[in-house]
């Protein structure tokens, strides 16, 4: 029987330093083993193109169960009135939205990437800008707070069909019903990604943007804690507006059209295991339970916040309403590609980051980004942000002391050995 030894001692390898690190990077976390007992199933083996009771292939009778379970899941979590839970990817998912909703040179309006957007919304290296007309809003110079007044002055001149608001590195909650506003006045759609603060959202501690957006995307792992992946929700279905309709001439219904771009539109078949690993996610997350990890992660993010400025760190904003810390590190004479690669020689895990008007390029950045959805997850409180902050601190501060960074990567170590790398309610 063959065994490959080399793919299973680096999977050991990786489970090693996830067991003696700090992952405090704001898009990780840890999984339960009922998730990954989904993921890992048997249900890899079935191919299943379309949508449940409705596919291209036989044998399908269970995982259609399945998928609708978790489609029932998610729309509960959320207040949805629909869902599609196919999409591979965040990415995927805004990439279905704006194909159902867009023609090619269709102008967007989305927030900058080098502000805390994503990619996925106008970034000129992306589909998103290459197939579509991209404009951007940002956030004010002086407080790093979203520029909604810029938001409105860029719609009213650009009158674009798609409004992108939702972020990969901001700190703050969003104002859905103001940009909403700005939208009816132009007729224009809105599109929520909330791929970062989901959790949050689910368990009612930020707003929801199913009250006042008309199509909301997610990624399902981050703060959800489930498999990697992507859904598309709204709050309520509505016609289109784009000119397609029905064979009786009605205006198609903007599920279908999302459905449609969906499978066959940017996907195959889709990942049923993964799709079983999302409801075991979304059942995790109906839970009380949950709702307390919620609470800890948010009540984490702002005591870390706090120590980090009371160590003299440049943390933007002033804090976090979320899961997510920006750090402006030039303060402390390091780029953010230095920090990360600093921290890392201590066993602490961030990423660099770009700051809103940063004067260095995106491969230097002048920050880092941290979240504490991660380290909440392996079990430690308010109590703990102390320790890290100042483990933070030290490797910092000594960056080019080797003995004193492989010491605290020993400490850091020995501390959180103990702590389990698994989701546990």
């Amino acid at each position: 029987m063959y065994t490959d030894t080399t793919i299973f001692d680096l999977i050991q390898l990786e489970q090693t330093r996830q067991q003696e690190g700090l992952e405090l990077i704001a898009s990780e976390n840890y999984v339960s083993n009922e998730v990954l007992q989904a993921l890992g199933s048997i249900l890899t083996n079935k191919y299943a193109e379309g949508l449940p009771y409705k596919r291209y292939y036989g044998g399908c009778e269970i995982v259609d169960e399945i998928e609708q379970l978790t489609i029932n899941r998610v729309k509960q979590l959320f207040g949805a009135e629909w869902a599609n839970v196919q999409p591979h990817s965040g990415a995927q998912a805004n990439a279905a939205v704006m194909l159902a909703c867009l023609q090619t040179g269709d102008a967007i309006l989305g927030f900058q990437l080098a502000h805390g957007g994503h990619l996925t919304h106008g970034s000129s290296v992306s589909f998103s800008g290459k197939l579509y007309k991209p404009h951007f809003y940002g956030v004010h110079p002086d407080t790093n707070l979203v520029n909604y007044e810029e938001l409105e002055a860029q719609a009213i001149a650009i009158k674009p069909k798609l409004i992108i608001c939702g972020a990969s590195s901001y700190s703050r909650d969003w104002d859905y019903a103001r940009i909403r506003k700005v939208a009816d006045e132009i007729g224009a759609m809105v599109l929520a990604d909330i791929a970062h603060p989901a959790g949050l959202i689910a368990k009612g501690m930020l707003n929801n943007p199913l009250d006042h957006c008309h199509i909301v995307t997610s990624t399902t792992h981050k703060t959800l804690r489930g498999p990697r992946g992507g859904i598309i929700l709204m709050g309520k279905d509505f016609a289109n507006t784009l000119g397609y309709v029905t064979s009786k001439g009605e205006p198609k219904k903007m599920s279908t059209l999302l459905d449609s771009a969906v499978f066959p539109g940017i996907q195959g078949g889709p990942l049923e295991h993964c799709i079983a690993a999302k409801g075991v996610a979304f059942g995790e997350a109906l839970t009380p339970a949950f709702g307390t990890y919620m609470q800890q992660v948010k009540n984490n993010a702002q005591e870390l916040s706090r120590k980090l400025m009371e160590r003299g760190y440049n943390v933007l904003t002033g804090g976090t309403d979320n899961h997510c810390i920006l750090i402006d590190v030039s303060s402390k004479n390091v780029t953010g590609k230095q920090a990360e690669f600093i921290l890392g020689k201590a066993g602490i895990t961030v990423n660099k980051n770009m700051i809103p008007y940063d004067k260095l390029p995106a491969t230097v950045t002048s920050g880092i980004r941290i979240g504490t959805p991660a380290i909440t997850t392996r079990g430690l409180k308010e109590t703990d942000m102390e320790w890290l902050a100042n483990v933070l601190d030290k490797a910092l501060l000594h960056a080019d002391n080797e003995s004193i960074l492989l010491e605290t990567k020993k400490e850091i170590a020995t501390i959180m050995r103990p702590y389990p790398t698994v989701a546990i309610l």
